[in-house]
């Protein structure tokens, strides 16, 4: 059998049936070395017992103002209120006295089946008891637009058809036998530092409100089984035969919950609609891979901020990104580096919209109310907000130990010299099928632009955000090229054509002093200048288009990542111990870096190689189809904040790069994804 670590041969490597990867199952926690196939630094069989649930266990489910993730047990573990960045009400994902929402079979926790419904965000869990069958269905509630008595005061982008209606809505129904259904709903506002006090508020024992203190949202449990109050927990029990059904909603909002079974269904029914009608405006090719495609894209929508177009990075804070380590960030925020390749994505597959929306989050960031020049910063919150602080929460446990929780990032006011290109690469995606530069638009990009100028030959912390001392990051300087080279053909586009001269010799200049000091005596682009360490960021030179793919140095770039900054054939996005990171430890690989070497081997040409990769990659989606941040190398299993909005984005581009270089094989010359004139 071909080793994964060894180099990836120009020839085809033949296959046998232990080459596939072996897909995570949800039903049980196989050996490390079954998962790893067969590639494992440690005792052989060894398996982590945890009460906490694998990381790639989860289900996300999103109304596109708040997400929540589900265990497999039927658990809501992770809920965060009224926005993705609020404290947590329910957080046993990072201590397993942090709060949780259980609806499920007495006594069994493991479930038969659980998938979501095609073409959207519900999840169906089957249950299998000793004496019956059981379907759970879990929704966030979305409806149609209900701000029409008064406008709504977080709403920035223009109203679409539907909203959040801020239900989380749990239908459950009786399929075979007779089973013992219990709920138990164990909130723990402000990441467990406030007090719960649960009252009734129906007529009898069907509804219950909990509240905390008056900066915590209060939460209503509507049901059509009977309530009890337990202390910290609203309970319920009941005994249900074949046909029997009950819901269980827990709304946040002045809008009314449902109060029977008839109701639940109807909203169960609109949002399933919600996200079929949405599914139908992308454009998924007729591939074998369009599955993956369209849940990278409900994920992305799912981690869309409605009210200001926002794109989250994760849903999550503090997963580990190194079991058990220190390794622990907060990544409810939207990052500028998102953005051209949201953007690239999203136009990819036919979602304009939400790409239109995004960037406008993007030019309100930059803007101030009174058109003053704001500078450009890393990261954002959801509404925009531009301080992020971050703090520790030093009574929480961490998942599975790995501590210290974070809330807030630090990193809002790092030096970072990518993001100007990032943004300018996402104006000039934005504007390029309209072949003209909005008036509002040109002072923004002129200040991003001039801001390049002012500070590429300085030192910064790239886009790893490292916590080491600045340096000179070779992909920084790379960045700081593409913002001048995209800002020269969009002042051409605007018709200044002084400032197009300008820029681009200005472009020029730094394109030489890269290729002068960031590439080694080898041909090969370097961490950081005169250093000889490789950083996966710089895949993307042929991406971007710094240098054509056919150029001997991006080969040599390419094909040395993917030999010495690899650990079982996944790609690290550094060398822990080659980097001053400012952290301790190791880390997994970095799935978005092994998706943008399937990228980066299609542009030179290595499109076998490519497709091997690729299909490897998609063996580790979580049994949902969902990814993490990173990968551990010997287990398969997914490490860090969940699910990831830049994997999923580097998994439609690698995607969408090898499907269409399989078609040049059948029609004719290969377009590349991603494309500059």
């Amino acid at each position: 059998m071909a080793s994964y670590d060894e180099p990836l041969a120009d020839d085809p490597i033949e296959a046998d049936d232990t080459d596939v990867p072996v897909r995570r199952d949800s039903l049980g926690d196989p050996p490390d070395v079954e998962v790893g196939g067969g590639y494992i630094a440690k005792a052989i069989g060894s398996t982590h017992k945890s009460s906490y649930p694998p990381i790639d266990d989860y289900a996300f489910l999103s109304d596109c103002e708040t997400s929540c993730l589900i265990a497999r047990n039927g658990a809501v573990e992770w809920m965060c209120l009224p926005r993705p960045d609020s404290p947590s009400v329910f957080g046993s994902m990072l201590d397993r006295s942090a709060g949780h929402f259980r609806v499920g079979p007495y006594g069994v926790n493991v479930p038969a089946a659980r998938r979501y419904l095609p073409g959207g965000l519900i999840v169906e869990t089957t249950w299998q008891t000793d004496t019956g069958w059981l379907i759970v269905r879990d929704a966030l509630v979305l409806g149609a637009w209900h701000n029409n008595d008064k406008r709504s005061r977080t709403y920035r982008r223009t109203p679409m058809d539907w909203d959040a209606e801020h239900i989380l809505l749990r239908t459950v129904k009786c399929v075979n036998g007779v089973i013992e259904l219990e709920v138990n709903c164990e909130p723990a506002f402000d990441y467990h530092r406030t007090p719960v006090v649960w009252e009734y508020s129906g007529d009898v024992y069907e509804q219950a409100t909990a509240g905390g203190s008056p900066d915590c949202p209060t939460l209503t449990l509507t049901t059509d089984l009977r309530l009890g109050l337990e202390g910290r927990e609203a309970r319920a029990r009941t005994r249900m035969r074949e046909g029997d059904e009950v819901f269980v909603a827990l709304s946040w909002s002045l809008l009314p919950p449902p109060r029977t079974y008839a109701e639940a269904a109807e909203k169960m029914w609109a949002t399933t609609e919600y996200w079929r009608q949405w599914i139908t405006l992308g454009k998924f090719p007729d591939h074998p891979w369009r599955g993956y495609l369209q849940r990278s894209a409900l994920t992305l929508k799912g981690l869309t901020y409605a009210p200001t177009g926002a794109l989250l990075a994760a849903a999550t804070t503090s997963l580990p990104e190194t079991p058990g380590g220190e390794r622990n960030w907060d990544y409810r925020y939207s990052w500028v580096r998102d953005s051209s390749f949201a953007l690239w994505g999203l136009y990819t597959l036919g979602l304009n919209r939400e790409a239109d929306d995004f960037f406008s989050f993007l030019s309100d960031a930059c803007t101030s109310d009174d058109g003053a020049d704001i500078p450009l910063q890393v990261l954002y919150g959801v509404g925009g907000e531009r301080e992020i602080t971050e703090s520790q929460l030093d009574h929480l446990h961490g998942y599975d130990g790995a501590w210290p929780v974070r809330i807030g990032n630090g990193a809002y006011n790092q030096e970072q010299h990518d993001i100007w290109g990032m943004l300018l690469d996402s104006v000039y995606l934005h504007v390029k099928s309209r072949q003209q530069v909005p008036e509002s638009l040109w002072p923004m990009l002129l200040r991003q632009v001039e801001a390049a100028i002012a500070h590429w030959r300085e030192p910064d912390r790239s886009m790893w955000e490292v916590r080491g001392e600045p340096r000179h990051f070779t992909s920084s300087k790379v960045f700081c090229w593409v913002a001048l080279d995209r800002g020269a053909q969009l002042a051409q586009m605007h018709g200044e054509l002084d400032y197009a001269k300008k820029w681009s010799e200005i472009a020029d200049e730094i394109h030489a002093d890269v290729l002068e000091h960031g590439v080694n005596a080898d041909g090969v682009f370097t961490q950081v200048y005169g250093g000889d360490s490789l950083d996966a960021s710089l895949l993307l030179v042929p991406l971007v288009r710094f240098l054509p793919p056919e150029d001997p140095r991006v080969r040599a770039t390419v094909l040395a990542i993917a030999d010495d900054l690899t650990e079982q054939g996944l790609v690290l996005r550094y060398r822990t111990d080659t980097t001053d990171d400012g952290m301790l430890g190791a880390e997994g690989t970095f799935t978005i870096c092994s998706f943008w070497l399937v990228s980066a081997l299609v542009e030179i040409g290595e499109v076998e190689r490519a497709r091997r990769l690729c299909e490897r990659l998609l063996g580790y989606a979580s049994p949902l189809e969902l990814y993490a941040e990173e990968l551990d190398p010997r287990t398969g299993r997914h490490l860090g904040n969940f699910p990831q909005a830049f994997t999923h984005l580097a998994l439609i581009n690698a995607l969408t790069h090898v499907i269409r270089a399989e078609q040049h094989t059948e029609v004719g010359a290969f377009r590349a994804a991603h494309r500059t004139v």
